[in-house]
């Protein structure tokens, strides 16, 4: 009884076949869709479809096939549905025949469909493309993408999120990246989605279609005014199945069968709208002093690892700012110490979600030195913010702290203000008392010049105090010059995570590879041609390369490579590690030749 009860279900489920159109009344030479579709059971077990003959009509594309695929309990619920675009060829009321197919051994078929075809403008009727069967502006309408922002009227600092989504009527096989959006005056976010493309049943102004995210961003307006982003451009190969439509002989109605209708492969391609979007500034009025540009909700705690300390001995100060916002901007906290302390750069780390409204935590760890016994305050600090929602700037407040500073015997404290520790030592050795005793003294024969051994000495420690002080003239103008000190670690930087890269081919995590290959490529070509993150793109920065003589058989490696990276996730064979080490030794070779490059133009300078 317990196996019939489990198996129930599966054997219960209704199977459909029915047949739809987005329209019955059509004009003239005008162009509609047909959808046969199947219902319940595993379609896998589908066999035999054939459709009706279509008298009366053009057949220009099908059939189109998409399915899903659900699985509850054990039971196997899906639906397949085929797909036809025709086109009407004379005005009347035609009746569509049945379509059949077969399963699990009994044949379904669909009820005839009407079709009234009345005078019309002829739209539709317009000069098919090369490939003589379906134009450009038909495919157009069947499969495009469309960039949505959840909001367009923000405050500088508010995250908008875009979401690029691909609606298709048509069979398609795997898109190319043909230009990525440029996010000019934003600070841009990759959220998180699925690893493969995954196909949706949704209806866009009243039709049906088949849609899949292709990619979420989070964007941070770095400015106010009217802000554009560019369009998504993707190179899709369109798969069109024909019939003739003259027949010559018996033959032809055999090869007109699906199963053996001829069928090739068209580029298009798809661009998706761009994206106006208004930013706001941030209101003079009710702004705090130690305001420094952040915007969202956030909230800030902090403590002191130990409250009783000795003189000399470090206190971790740690604080942490956590919400919804632009976690990687927030500033560290500006935290005025009393004197008898010593602050080193706080040590950050961040723990952030990209799921969907950027959202996480920053930690800030500062190493405090208390140099004076005694009871001993850490002063308050405060964090300011722009809250979007609410409209106004909101102050936080962390803090004081307290210490006990206990005395240590036998260590020289401070004197004065604003001594070191290192000072102090120094106090007792640098003052020497005078010699009162008798001393023996050589006289030096005044023929006698002085020797190599004399001048070696001056001149040797001359010569390394040169080299030292260029060297730390070089470090200074590096240090203070940050396009400067990116330009010069940037390969070490690249280097560092490409090994990162290479112990990750072959990772069971999805993506991890590529992701660590692409940040290790952009950051590379970012520090190393000073492209702003929110300027960066892949036609950015082959630009730059051809402007700087690079070979145009590297660029054009350097653009697969990004590519490859970004469109990783929705190819099937992303895990393969031929690719996975195919595209390392790439990456590898392009930054190389761009090193290359960059000594040899030093050299002719």
């Amino acid at each position: 009884m317990l196996w019939a009860i489990i198996i129930l279900p599966s054997v219960l489920l209704p199977q459909e076949f029915n047949v739809s159109a987005d329209r019955t009344t059509v004009g003239e030479n005008e162009r509609f869709q047909i959808f046969f579709a199947f219902e319940g059971g595993d379609f896998n077990k589908l066999r035999n479809f054939r459709a009706p003959d279509f008298q009366g009509f053009r057949v220009l594309s099908g059939p189109n096939q998409s399915t899903s695929m659900q699985i509850i309990n054990g039971s196997v619920s899906s639906s397949i549905t085929y797909g036809y675009i025709v086109q009407s060829t004379a005005r009347g009321s035609f009746t569509l025949g049945s379509a059949s197919v077969e399963f699990e051994g009994k044949t379904y078929t669909t009820k005839p469909l009407a079709i009234n075809v009345i005078k019309g403008s002829g739209v539709g009727a317009g000069q098919p493309n090369e490939t003589g069967g379906i134009s450009n502006e038909e495919i157009g309408k069947n499969l495009f993408i469309i960039a949505t922002a959840d909001d367009r009227d923000v405050y500088q600092g508010e995250q908008v999120t875009v979401t690029y989504k691909l609606y298709n009527r048509l069979n398609i096989s795997s898109p190319q990246i043909s230009k990525l959006p440029v996010y000019s005056g934003f600070w841009a976010e990759e959220l998180e989605t699925a690893q493969n493309l995954s196909f949706n049943i949704e209806m866009y102004n009243g039709e049906r279609f088949r849609s899949a995210i292709l990619k979420k961003v989070a964007l941070f307006p770095a400015k106010s005014g009217e802000l554009t982003i560019s369009p998504f451009e993707l190179d899709i190969p369109v798969i069109i199945k024909r019939k003739s439509n003259n027949r010559r002989n018996i033959f032809d109605d055999f090869f007109d069968d699906p199963f053996f209708g001829r069928s090739e492969t068209v580029q298009f391609k798809a661009k998706s709208n761009s994206i106006k979007v208004n930013v706001r500034a941030l209101p003079m009025e009710g702004k705090p002093e130690d305001f420094s540009g952040a915007v969202g909700n956030f909230d800030i705690s902090a403590k002191v690892d130990k409250e009783s300390v000795n003189a000399n001995d470090p206190v971790t100060l740690k604080i942490t700012i956590s919400g919804t916002g632009n976690i990687k901007l927030l500033p560290n906290p500006e935290i005025d110490l009393p004197v008898g302390f010593e602050k080193y750069d706080p040590k950050t780390t961040e723990n952030i979600s990209n799921r969907g409204l950027i959202s996480g935590s920053k930690n800030f760890e500062m190493l405090i030195v208390p140099r004076l016994s005694g009871i001993r305050e850490i002063p308050a600090f405060t964090f300011s913010y722009f809250n979007p929602s609410k409209q106004k700037y909101i102050q936080l407040k962390a803090g004081p702290f307290m210490l006990d500073v206990k005395k240590v015997e036998g260590m020289a404290e401070y004197t004065q203000p604003g001594m070191t520790k290192e000072e102090v030592k120094l106090l007792s050795q640098d003052i020497r008392y005078i010699k009162t005793s008798t001393l023996e003294l050589d006289k030096i024969d005044k023929k006698s010049g002085p020797g190599a051994l004399f001048w070696s000495g001056i001149i040797i420690p001359a010569l390394f105090l040169g080299i030292f002080l260029f060297y730390q003239k070089r470090q200074e103008k590096i240090k203070g010059n940050a396009v400067l000190l990116r330009y010069s670690k940037a390969e070490k930087k690249a280097k560092s995570l490409l090994k990162l890269a290479k112990a990750s081919v072959g990772s069971d995590e999805k993506g991890k590879f590529y992701s660590i290959l692409s940040e290790a490529f952009s950051g590379y070509f970012r520090d190393k041609l000073n492209i702003a993150l929110s300027e960066f793109s892949v036609g950015k920065v082959c630009e730059e390369l051809k402007k700087s003589g690079l070979n145009a058989e590297t660029i054009t490696n350097v653009r697969a490579v990004f590519e490859k990276c970004e469109f990783a996730r929705f190819s099937p064979d992303s895990s393969d590690l031929s690719i996975e080490n195919s595209v390392l030794e790439s990456a590898e070779r392009c930054i190389v030749e761009t090193e290359r490059m960059v000594k040899i133009r030093r050299v002719k300078k």
